[in-house]
């Protein structure tokens, strides 16, 4: 396994150890005593979900806050997505900056993204099965987001146009210097 950490201070893209041969492809997606020697840290996941998308799916910025906030591994089981992750601890260096990198079923890349960040992925490929692991609960009344094409943010999504698929919710999510002004 090879664990970069990313400019986020915590932030950590992971990559396994790739078995292949005529069969096909063997890898360790998530080992706890690996996983927490890589990155320096205890963490005990709770909650694993995954969303299936179709092209074009923008999902996020989103995060949990306070007691609430949530670390998590991703990864992608299916298809490619431009994952992003934006800075939202006051007291780091890189407050209110943001990562990206793209993560796909065929590099089998997972990214840990620490409490305190906002994520949210751009789907690449005709279909994603996005699977991710959290450290605490779901709790609807601390979800929290930042609308995708934040101007102080100035996030590259790569090209995308009218054509881009959001959900309500997350078309009217708030602008960054509205939640941190």
């Amino acid at each position: 396994m090879k664990v970069t950490e990313t400019h986020l201070k915590g932030c950590f893209v992971i990559e396994p150890t790739i078995f292949q041969d005529e069969r096909g492809v063997f890898f360790e997606s998530y080992q706890k005593n690996k996983f927490e020697r890589a990155i320096g840290q205890n963490v005990t996941f709770v909650q694993d979900n995954q969303s299936t998308s179709k092209q074009g799916v923008l999902r996020g910025l989103h995060f949990q806050k306070g007691a609430h906030a949530q670390a998590k591994l991703v990864q992608v089981v299916k298809g490619e997505v431009l994952d992003v992750i934006v800075d939202l601890r006051k007291d780091s260096d890189t407050f209110g900056e943001y990562f990206k990198t793209k993560i796909s079923g065929d590099n089998h890349k997972s990214i840990f993204i620490p409490k305190g960040m906002a994520h949210g992925f751009l789907t690449l490929s005709e279909e994603v099965i996005f699977a991710y692991k959290c450290d605490n609960y779901y709790f609807s009344a601390a979800e929290g987001g930042i609308v995708y094409n934040d101007p102080d943010l100035d996030i590259d999504w790569g090209k995308i146009d009218e054509t881009i698929i959001l959900s309500e919710k997350d078309r009217n999510l708030p602008r960054f210097k509205e939640l941190y002004p």
